[in-house]
């Protein structure tokens, strides 16, 4: 088998160590440059799946391999060789584009109380049966101790091994294929974690051209970043050749420091265009964006980058602020006239378009242009993992809503003209909290996450000792969903109109309609109540503690409602029930 690195950093050799697990560790080899490829050593050796193996520089400690595809031992054990072919494929799987999905954001580690792929895996019939199309995993690459959200992860090319490992991770996407839904995988390229992260020992993986809230740039554009690319672009094709996931999820691509002519995102949206033609498949890229620029998502051709989709999280500040009243840090902007803000979102998709932000201090964002753009282009959602987990005490919106407004922003999200992604336990408004919970085996960085996390909180008026401790394992384990929930009020109802809207969307073409343009949105910021249409469709949210009476003209039925109600009198004036919800058709 021919073993290689890229290690530029190393002045005069590089020795290749394989272990035996039957008896002593075999003689280092020593590698020899590839004359063809500059910084690249290469050496054959005897091996098999399962094999460990590690390199050491220059006579230095032996180092995982940095396109590592299992770290058996965690992020600092030696690396062991996978054979992608061993793995027996159950489901013959042609692929689930993104135009039509509804998604579902999870994480392997609280989905269920084993945290494991296989334990998600025996989950997954619910999801079909709900409605859901893609499941979206949170990232799955190594990272220290057993538990935590995945975004310090390290060995951007293995499987968490606590989790089932690479093995683990194909049994779960088999397990989803064979039920129809797709997978989505989040992948971390903007920083790696501060434990366990070899990678400058090796080359200049990082930059100091750029700085990050994380440190040092991972290198785009800097000297050396033509192999930095292409370890990152690599790893993101053998995610979706290898393991048959159908399409990634880029986090923070606002944090990618890259000022090359032609951008990293560009060059991966191309790669993986030509893989999904190679594979005869339908594959994805969905940016996480913090910039409101529809350039993410506009084609290539057209002069974007070619990603399929981003997350759009103005409507999420927009709902959220329409639903709880909050007016702190970035709901500022969008809790002055909430659903003017929720109007606009809904319509033009950004808030923020070239408008003020106060948060930012400065004017943000781009118009999106509604009459070439398709609506499927954005994800729209009430909750994901940031907007619950970064909050102080991981609370949901179910911890401070009525069941009757939780119904009103699943009316929202599950109709509206975007994609639509849930967060796990939405569906039926789950009372357990998600929470910021870290295993970090060093004391000394142990420390320094507890103590920086009860910082940032003490600085907004929260006490320390009220802040979760994130190296408490109880924090885990509360932040674990609790499936004896589900069969008891109000969950069970909730679960039940999630299924009801999520059935009324894959039924109704009007509610998959990319139209922008066609949207049609009115509101009363004082009473408190909006009405959007969909072609032939109306929804109907009165968020108000008030019954309301809503213009929408005579004629209609009934599709779908949270509370009793009737179709509008001979007035119009359609009858909703204080915090509650309807869907109308015409005729």
């Amino acid at each position: 088998m021919q073993f290689e690195v890229w290690a530029p950093q190393a002045r005069d050799r590089v020795v290749l160590h394989l272990e035996d697990p039957e008896g002593p560790e075999h003689a280092g080899r020593s590698m020899e440059r590839d004359p063809a490829r500059d910084g690249w050593w290469t050496a054959e050796a005897p091996a098999a799946d399962g094999t460990r193996y590690g390199f050491a520089l220059d006579g230095g400690l032996v180092l995982p391999d940095p396109r590592s595809r299992r770290q058996p031992s965690g992020p600092d054990g030696t690396s062991a060789v996978v054979d992608q072919g061993a793995y027996a494929w159950r489901t013959p799987w042609t692929g689930r584009a993104l135009p039509g999905a509804v998604l579902y954001e999870l994480h392997i580690g609280t989905f269920t109380r084993e945290g494991t792929f296989d334990a998600a895996a025996a989950q997954l019939p619910a999801l079909a049966e709900l409605g859901i199309t893609h499941v979206e995993l949170m990232p799955v690459c190594p990272f220290p101790g057993v538990h935590g959200w995945g975004y310090e992860g390290v060995s951007l090319w293995a499987v968490h091994e606590p989790y089932g490992g690479p093995e683990g991770l194909k049994r779960f996407v088999d397990a989803a294929h064979g039920l129809g839904l797709g997978v989505v995988l989040d992948v971390v390229h903007n920083h790696l974690g501060p434990a366990g992260n070899y990678l400058p020992q090796f080359g200049p993986y990082f930059t100091d051209t750029h700085h990050t809230p994380w440190g040092a740039a991972v290198n785009l554009d800097a000297p050396g970043s033509d192999e930095v690319r292409a370890y990152l672009l690599g790893s993101a094709l053998a995610w979706l050749r290898d393991f048959r996931l159908d399409g990634l999820r880029l986090d923070a691509v606002h944090a990618l420091a890259d000022h090359r002519a032609l951008t990293f995102l560009e060059e991966l949206s191309t790669a993986v265009d030509e893989l999904s033609a190679d594979l005869g498949r339908p594959l994805f890229l969905i940016a996480e964006s913090d910039l409101a620029d529809p350039r993410t998502t506009t084609p290539r051709p057209l002069g974007g980058l070619g990603l399929q989709a981003q997350w759009n999280d103005d409507f999420h500040h927009a709902l959220h602020a329409a639903l709880t009243g909050e007016s702190q840090g970035y709901y500022a902007d969008f809790a002055r006239e909430p659903l003017a803000a929720l109007a606009k979102t809904l319509t033009r998709v950004f808030f923020h378009d070239g408008t003020y932000s106060s948060f930012r201090g400065r004017t943000h964002g781009r118009p999106v242009d509604r009459t070439k753009t398709p609506g499927h282009r954005f994800l729209g959602y009430a909750q994901t993992h940031d907007q619950i987990g970064n909050r102080a005490l991981g609370d949901r919106l179910s911890a401070t809503l009525s069941p009757g407004l939780l119904a009103c922003a699943a009316a929202a999200v599950l109709t509206g003209p975007h994609t639509p992604m849930l967060f796990m336990g939405e569906e039926w408004g789950a009372a357990t909290p998600w929470q910021f919970f870290t295993d970090h085996p060093d004391p000394v960085l142990a420390e320094a996450v507890r103590t920086g996390r009860r910082r940032e909180f003490a600085a907004h008026g929260w006490a320390e000792e009220d802040i979760p401790d994130p190296q408490d394992p109880v924090t885990r384990d509360r932040s674990c969903l609790d499936r004896s929930e589900i069969d008891k009020e109000p969950h069970a109802r909730l679960l039940a109109w999630h299924r009801e809207l999520i059935a009324l969307r894959r039924d109704q073409p009007d509610l998959t309609d990319p139209d922008l343009a066609a949207v049609k949105v009115a509101y009363d910021e004082a009473a408190r109540w909006l009405t959007f249409r969909r072609g032939d469709l109306r929804i109907v949210l009165n968020l108000s503690a008030r019954p309301a009476r809503i213009p929408l003209g005579a004629g209609g039925r009934i599709l779908a409602s949270w509370d009793p109600a009737e179709p509008p009198d001979s007035d119009g004036v359609l009858r909703l029930a204080p915090e509650s919800c309807a869907v109308l058709a015409e005729g």
